[in-house]
């Protein structure tokens, strides 16, 4: 895929616009990092692979209603007085 976009200033930095359609086939997002190198006077981007994930709220709570479902079906067994010796 070959897209042509212009390199423009804002503040004091040089900066080109990379399209959503690029920035899925490279498997980056906004705020990913990348590498950048120059070959036979061609610019080179590469995704540096991340260190963490990093989690949305939604993806953390995936799930959480079925862990409450469970902890609600075992309480009774959590709060139940020592059956045999244990301390």
């Amino acid at each position: 895929m070959s897209v042509t976009t212009k390199v423009r200033r804002q503040g004091g930095a040089a900066v080109i616009t990379i399209p959503p359609a690029l920035l899925k086939l490279m498997h980056t997002e906004v705020g990913d990092q990348l590498s950048l190198d120059v070959a036979n006077g061609e610019l080179i981007a590469r995704p540096i692979p991340a260190g963490r994930k990093r989690y949305t709220l939604s993806e953390l709570l995936r799930g959480s209603d079925a862990m409450a479902a469970l902890n609600a079906e075992v309480a009774a067994a959590q709060d139940g007085d020592p059956v045999g010796r244990e301390i």
